[in-house]
């Protein structure tokens, strides 16, 4: 009980101090700001005007209901804008084409106002194309298909990070982590929190990932340890991580708020490679995520680590008579697989892009998705896996709506399984 206290008190402890920037800048608000308590959900309405990579700044947009609400807001020099709004409900959202420079009119076809109505989500989004890029285009198909096979291998080894280390867990105690999806939110929190702090981006980025690490290693040493040698079946222990994920998220949302941040630099420009476009920060992270899969399959390959973590995966039993310290593993298991989870959750929040009290949470199916249709326990599964999960979302918005490209994804995941309940690259269970 002792170090199931100590860690509780860890926790506590990162996640106020990961916090105070933005209860500083909550507290530092000028009088005149409608200021929102942090237990209440922000609710906004927010987009970015952009011509072609220019941002369009002093653009008026406004937001009505028909009950007599009207807020208005107008673009940075960023091309970003924001209406807070007081209630979930439906919205018209109006650009006032009066404000447009002369030389980038709103695009032919634009429907102008917009109808937004909030679903489960507390921001909702909305685009207008202005300028020349708002023509109608005639893009081939290929070129189309690329744009978005580009942004679907970025998803998908974003996906991979995360899941490689939700996989190692599983193979190495069989435990499914339903609280791996609040990891990956510590990670953009922490960076968020270090990046106001005043430290500089690649600093806040190295010790946010070196905090999920530490982070792991107390889980395991106050928790999941002895757990495992109360001989917890694995059924409770699930159950366990099901409510240190509500018990993580909530204590971030408390302390954090319920706004959506963003980390520097999550405005990138548009760049154009082996003739397709793409978003530099997309680019950034499929060369980093994959770096980092790669220096991970030559540890998990190439290291006495490696090599140990599969024998513990195999037989914990043999591997212990072996001389392997059994619990030592786990232990690094659990250190490498929340680092990666932090790292994941970083680039997710420049995917999205923004920092959410409850990102973890939206893609944590995605990733259970990945190691499932990979094959659960087996890490190149779930990098396989992933990698397909993130190619189906992004593809698939060629002929379906964004809102339903996870619905996607999931249909293609179950019809794998029909036909092959072990997943891709699982080992069939013999019976008998």
């Amino acid at each position: 009980m002792v170090g199931v206290a100590g860690f509780i008190v860890f926790f506590a402890w990162l996640a106020i101090g990961s916090a105070a920037p933005a209860l500083a800048q909550y507290a530092a608000q000028p009088a005149g700001h409608i200021q929102v308590p942090l237990q209440q959900q922000e609710l906004t309405i927010r987009g970015t005007l952009r011509a072609a990579s220019e941002p369009i700044a002093g653009v008026r947009i406004v937001a009505t209901t028909s009950d007599g609400f009207s807020a208005e807001a107008t673009s940075d020099e960023n091309g970003r804008w924001v209406i807070v709004v007081p209630e979930k409900g439906t919205y018209e959202v109006l650009l006032d084409v009066a404000t447009l420079p002369a030389d980038k009119p709103l695009g032919e076809g634009e429907e102008n106002p917009r109808i937004v109505e909030f679903g489960t989500s507390s921001n909702m989004g909305v685009i207008f194309k202005v300028g020349e890029s708002a023509a109608v285009e005639t893009a081939s198909f290929g070129s189309i298909l690329a744009e978005r096979a580009v942004a679907g291998l970025s998803f998908g080894l974003l996906l991979a990070l995360t899941a490689v280390g939700l996989s190692l867990v599983f193979g190495t105690t069989g435990l499914t982590n339903f609280a791996h999806g609040e990891m990956v939110t510590f990670g953009a929190v922490a960076t968020f929190a270090l990046a106001a702090w005043g430290f500089p981006l690649w600093a806040a980025l190295a010790v946010a990932v070196l905090l999920g690490g530490a982070l792991g290693w107390v889980q395991d040493w106050g928790l999941w340890k002895p757990l495992r040698h109360r001989g917890s079946a694995l059924v409770p222990m699930m159950i366990v991580s099901i409510g240190l994920a509500l018990a993580m998220r909530y204590i971030i949302l408390f302390f954090f708020g319920g706004t959506t941040e963003q980390l520097p630099s999550a405005q990138s420009p548009i760049v154009e490679v082996l003739g397709v476009s793409t978003s530099r920060n997309t680019l950034v992270s499929l060369v980093v995520s994959l770096a980092v899969i790669i220096v991970v399959a030559l540890l998990l390959l190439k290291t006495r680590f490696g090599k140990a973590t599969r024998a513990v995966a195999d037989n914990p039993a043999l591997a212990s008579a072996s001389g392997i310290d059994v619990d030592h593993v786990i232990r690094m298991v659990w250190v490498v697989g929340s680092m990666l989870a932090a790292l994941g959750g970083i680039l997710w929040a420049y995917y999205r892009p923004g920092v959410a009290f409850n990102m973890g949470q939206q893609i944590l199916l995605m990733i259970f998705a990945g190691v499932t249709l990979g094959g659960l326990g087996t890490v190149f599964g779930a990098l396989l896996g992933s990698v397909l999960v993130g190619l189906m979302v992004e593809i698939s918005t060629i002929w379906l709506e964004a809102d339903l490209k996870y619905v996607g994804a999931l249909a293609v995941m179950i019809l794998v399984l029909l036909f092959k309940p072990q997943g891709l690259l699982g080992r069939r269970e013999r019976v008998g």
